[in-house]
Formats: structure tokens, sequence, C-alpha cells
């Protein structure tokens, strides 16, 4: 047993994991792999028309904390002969599989996380270094007759080891791309590392089959191209981002990892439910609070708020696994994935060209998604002076997910980060100083202050800028969302929300349930008087209300806002009209 082969150290980890209240089962990702984990000795197989043997190589790409190191270390702990880890497996689902017994802890496994570095690492050379000594003493430990030598390189060392004793290995390689986030690693460094892979895995007998997570996906290292360099920032985990590769540095697309078979959330399938809780598998992790927690303070409806949002090719949708556990574990929602990280990484991806997605921010902010060309390759890409190349990275890191053509912002945990950012960053220009005018017109709404209310309005119209048209409603929702957007601080606000008879433009749900509730509807060429009146005769305000005998979940003021807009009136004008539907005027 050693650092990287057979270790133990995985098992312990998913051992932990797999105790914990909030585990999911997803085992049955190993009936997957089994197939690859099949000896090719045998050349009957290649006659085989049934067998299921297919690519041996696998990457799994995926944002921060969507589970990529637990399968890393479940796949490890199931095949390695590290530790026995029957007795658990045999709890899991994968026990009912076929060929559980075949490969229970029979297979060598070679697992390496490379988000390890030696203490006081200052170079890719220790870095490297590190990695390569571990697996040759793991490797001379394992096989001290083989006559082996520490002199060699690892991949002449396995392939003796092959020809030897027909010796095949498992490689599990976590956090692959960890690296190029690092400062002490060189332009030169990150090609030669791109090589020690290849010559590592690429082409080698001795590989059963090499399983590979990261975040950023292994084609943008491997197509032919020029990369520019750009500047470092401190990612969620306090690590600084760098370029992967530097100006006028050339790869070929003939070599390197073009071997493996990439699998991505936003353009594969496969294996896609097994990285992110599905609504069912939330559902079952919720009714398993209930159950635990003596005053449960988090609703079914905060993790669907909070942590949904992404999805697979298909359509099935995923939440956040480490925001979900995170919230039922404390009894609170808030945010967990990015709750290490300032709102300066996401403004990062866009301060190379604010001026192409500022008007896409706004509408984003506001719930509407915008169309845009999702190329995962694009998310090294390091200038980032397109939208489409901005809105790649950030949706291969999670900051925005894609769907059928267009990207938006998940859900609550991610629209705080933008909100954060809009509010602090003046090079946004109008949208960072309409955002700065949210606290006075939230205030003014409930102060019935409609003449404070329509200046904020026409000072935002007055604005240059195309979003502000106001040829239809959703430019004028985007422009309210942005004026109201201090009020998500104390508010859940919901944009077509379904109220009474009909379906309300916006409702905010205070956080504290002794504070006003407001009901807001937009009108374009319409007085506000109008919309006041659809809110009554629709019945908007029984969102507020209690069942029938109940007491109201909400007893401060419902008040009921009304704002419109004439599209054809040169002045510009707006009106606004707030009515106290429930409780006194101040």
């Amino acid at each position: 047993m050693g650092a990287y082969l057979n270790s133990k150290n995985p098992y312990g980890l998913f051992l932990d994991e797999a105790a914990s209240a909030y585990f999911i089962d997803k085992s049955e990702m190993l009936s997957e792999l089994m197939p690859l984990a099949e000896q090719t000795s045998d050349p009957g197989l290649l006659q085989d028309p049934d067998s299921e043997k297919g690519n041996k190589y696998i990457c799994i790409t995926r944002p921060r904390r969507f589970g990529k190191t637990l399968m890393a270390c479940m796949i490890a702990s199931f095949f390695g002969k590290g530790a026995d880890s029957s007795a658990l497996f045999r709890q899991l689902r994968i026990s009912k599989t076929d060929g559980f017994e075949t490969h229970i802890n029979q297979h060598n496994v070679i697992f390496i996380s490379f988000n390890e570095i030696p203490q006081n690492c200052a170079s890719y050379q220790d870095y490297i270094r590190r990695i390569q000594n571990r697996l040759q003493n793991d490797l001379l430990r394992a096989f001290p007759d083989a006559g082996i030598s520490s002199e060699e390189a690892v991949w002449d060392m396995l392939s003796e080891l092959y020809e030897l004793y027909d010796a095949r290995f498992i490689f599990v390689l976590d956090e692959w791309d960890y690296i190029f986030h690092r400062n002490f690693v060189t332009d030169a460094d990150k090609m030669s590392y791109i090589d020690f892979l290849s010559n590592l895995l690429k082409g080698k007998s001795y590989v059963e089959f090499a399983y590979m997570t990261g975040i950023l996906p292994i084609a943008s290292h491997t197509t032919h191209g020029t990369l520019e360099s750009k500047d470092s920032i401190v990612d969620a985990s306090g690590e600084s981002l760098q370029a992967v590769f530097p100006a006028d540095a050339s790869y070929s697309s003939g070599s390197e990892l073009n071997m493996f078979f990439e699998y991505t959330m936003a353009a594969r399938e496969k294996y896609s439910t097994y990285f992110g809780f599905t609504d069912e598998e939330v559902d079952l992790l919720y009714a398993r609070y209930l159950n635990r927690t003596a005053e449960p303070r988090v609703t079914r409806e905060d993790l669907r708020l909070w942590y949904d949002g992404y999805q697979t090719i298909s359509g099935t949708r995923l939440y956040n696994p480490r925001s979900v556990v995170g919230a039922l574990t404390d009894n609170q929602a808030g945010s967990y994935w990015t709750s290490s990280g300032p709102y300066d990484e996401i403004f990062y991806y866009i301060e190379h060209n604010v001026a192409q997605v500022r008007d896409d921010l706004a509408l984003m902010i506001s719930g509407i998604p915008v169309r845009a060309k999702v190329q995962e390759y694009a998310a090294t890409s390091t200038s980032l002076t397109t939208r489409d190349e901005i809105f790649s990275a950030m949706v291969v890191y999670g900051f925005l997910s894609c769907e059928k053509g267009q990207v938006s912002i998940p859900n609550k945990e991610l629209m705080d980060k933008f909100a954060d950012m809009l509010q602090k960053e003046p090079s946004l220009g109008y949208v960072y100083q309409l955002a700065h005018e949210s606290e006075r017109m939230l205030q003014a709404t409930k102060d019935c202050n409609t003449a404070t209310m329509c200046r904020i309005l026409e000072h935002a119209h007055n604005t240059e800028t195309p979003l502000l048209s106001y040829n239809n409603e959703t430019e004028l929702t985007a422009i309210v969302n942005l004026v109201y957007l201090a009020a998500r601080d104390s508010y859940r606000i919901e944009r077509e929300d379904k109220a009474g008879t009909g379906f309300v433009d916006f409702i905010f749900y205070p956080l504290n349930n002794q504070d006003d509730c407001i009901i807001l509807e937009l009108k374009v060429n319409h007085t506000p008087e109008e919309a006041l009146h659809q809110i009554k005769n629709r019945k908007y305000a029984l969102r507020f209300e209690g069942k029938l005998g109940e007491t109201p979940r909400y007893t401060g003021r419902i008040l009921a806002v009304g704002i419109s807009y004439y599209k054809d009136d040169s002045r510009k004008r707006h009106s606004c009209k707030v009515e106290v539907l429930r409780g006194r005027i101040r």
C-alpha cells in the first residue's frame, strides 16, 4: 500500500462521506466503468459483439463543488486493493450489479490528487518531482523483485512491470488542471505537464482505464492555437487563477491528451446525473432533514431557489450538492459554494469587455436569459474579449447555466454574487448607477413616495443605452429589477409568480415576516391605476395570506405598486402609484 498505488486514503475519505446524514448513493456509476476494467489479454474479446468495453480514457469536467472528488474516491475505493471496502459497498446499489464480486478490491489503482503540493513549493519542478518520487517509491515497494530502478521514468517502470507480470493499473486522477491556476508554474512548465500526462497514459498497455476529473476541458489544452497571457486573480479557494498558455505558445492537436473522451455538463449526457443532485435526490435529503431536525428552518422551496438552476444537456435539473448539504446541515439557507470567493472572481471574466456584456448582465440579473454561443474550449481563451468567450468561461466555472443556446444566472446563491458585483463596480456604468439607487427606490416605495420613485425611473431612462429603449415590458422589467436590486437583501423576489387568479409581474416576499409585502405590476402605455386594479381584481394579495383559520405567515403591510411608462411620450414620462392593501400607512 503506497501514497498513490493502492492507497487507503481515498477509501477513508469515501467512508467518511458515506457515513454522513446527507449521503446520496451514486455507486451505480461503477457499473458503467466495470467493462473498462475487463482484462483485454483474451483475443476472444475482439470478436465478441456483446462486449461493452469501450474507450478507456474518461475525463469528467464540472464546476467546483459538484462531487468530482467524492466520485473519484469512490472509484478508487471500489476497484483498488488498498483497503477491504466490501462491507461498505455491499450496502450500496452497486452490490446488486453483475460483476460486483469480480471487481471489488481486485485491481491495482493509482490514485493521484493533483491539488496536493510539496511543503514550501516554489516551482513546478518541486511539484512534479514529488509526484514522480512518490509513485516510483510505491512501485519499488510493491514489486521488490522486478529489478526496476528509480532512475527510470515512471512510465518506463510501469512498462517493465507490464512486460514482467502483465501488471495493469487503473488510473484515477483528480483535479488534473490544478496547476494551471498556480502562480509558480511557468508557461514552459504547463507544456511539460501535458507531456508528463501524455507519456504516463497515452498508448500504454499497462493502463486498464484512466479516469480523470477537472474544471477545464482537456480539449482546451490540446487544440492547435495561440493564446495570450492574462493577469492572475484569486479564485474561490483563495488560489490565483492564471493563463493556461502564454502568448505565441503553439501546441499540436495530434498528440498530448486527445485520447480522452470528455464529458461536460453542457455537451455530454453520459454520466451527468452522477454529479450534482437531481430533484428526486433533493426530495430524499429533505425528508431526512425534516426527520432529524427538531426545528427545521429551511423549506423545500428554499433549496430550489438557492441551489437549483443547472441542468444536463437532456434537461435534467441539477442542484449544487455542496450547498444543499451545507444548508440542511446548518439548518439555514445561504451561500455555501461561493461563500469563500469574492465577487471579484465573477467580475474578472467580464472586465476585459464590459461594454459587450453590460446590457446582458442587466437582463440576466432580472431573470431573463440571453442568447450566447457557448463553446467550452473558449473557457481558456485567455483574452476573453468577446461576449461568447466571456460567457463560455463563466459556464465552465459554474457562474452561469446554459440551456438551448441561452445563458442565465442559475439560482439565488449566484444571483446574490452578481448583485454584489453590480453595486461595487463603477466600470459597469449605468448598471452600477441604477443599482446604487436601489436602496433609495425601496425606501421610497415603502414610504409611498411616488415622486421619488418616478425621478429614479426617469433617471434610468435618461441613461443612454440600447437596453432602455423600453420597446416592451421585458426591457422595463430589467430596469425595475436594477432599481430594486437592494431589495434582494431583505426580500425573496419572484417574477411572473402565480398569485390569486393570475400571474403577477413581481412579488416581494419579506425575509422578515413583519416587514412590508410588495406586489408590483408593470404597464406600458397604460396607467398605474390600471395596474393596481389588476392587482386587486386578480387577488394577488392572497399569496401573503395563510390558509383558512390560520394566522397569516406575513403580518406586515401589503403594498400594491403600479408602475407605467408611456413610450410615445417625448417627455419619457413614468407614473407610479402605491396603495396599501392591508395595514396602516406609517
